[in-house]
């Protein structure tokens, strides 16, 4: 797969809109960043990591890989907390943002987060920092 964070953005989406309580998928150092932004923010529910096992017979030496299991959250009304969640840097089409352009996503009352030197965070963290780097995704 070429885009990892394109994948778990587009299943977050797709289990908010069918109104799944939850999305399991690959682990991954990037993808639990993000995630746990997303949880800081107010956007998941929790987010944890599934621990992968080890087959000991010898005719099946397979690893289960680890994996990320983050709980959706919705409205009291039922509608899903995250209404928009679009990714921002393609692989083909990277987009940077210096420290005096981070995005204002929605008038401030949605985030971006941002790969930056310093790690990821949210454009309005970024800002504080006075530091920029790679828009990687919106929400809102």
């Amino acid at each position: 797969m070429a885009d990892s964070i394109a994948d778990m953005i587009t299943r977050i989406r797709n289990a908010s809109a069918v109104g799944k309580s939850e999305v399991v998928l690959p682990m991954s150092k990037i993808k639990f960043e993000v995630a746990k932004i997303l949880e800081r923010e107010g956007w998941v529910g929790k987010v944890e990591v599934i621990k992968g096992n080890f087959s000991k017979d010898r005719k099946d030496r397979s690893y289960i890989f680890d994996q990320l299991r983050i709980v959706l959250r919705y409205k009291k009304s039922g509608r899903p907390a995250v209404n928009h969640l679009k990714r921002v840097s393609k692989p083909g089409l990277r987009v940077y943002a210096k420290k005096n352009r981070l995005p204002k996503v929605l008038n401030n009352l949605g985030i971006a987060i941002i790969s930056t030197p310093q790690g990821m965070m949210t454009n309005k963290e970024a800002k504080k920092k006075g530091i920029g780097g790679e828009i990687l995704c919106e929400v809102y």
